[in-house]
């Protein structure tokens, strides 16, 4: 990983009975995901401007 700020185990434990447990499509890495969007949140920034870390905008 790199220096950007991740959502740490236990904090992803509060999260997980909150997650879609619906089948069908693979989900993405929601550690990644709700970092980023933590992330985009705090800094102002725009999705498109997020690090390449958290992956795709779209999946923000």
């Amino acid at each position: 990983m790199s220096d950007l700020p991740w959502l740490t185990d236990e904090q992803m434990a509060r999260l997980e009975p909150f997650f879609s447990k619906s089948p069908g499509r693979p989900r993405v890495d929601d550690r990644r995901v709700l970092s980023g969007i933590i992330f985009v949140n705090r800094n102002g920034l725009r999705w498109r401007n997020a690090p390449r870390e958290f992956g795709p905008a779209k999946t923000l």
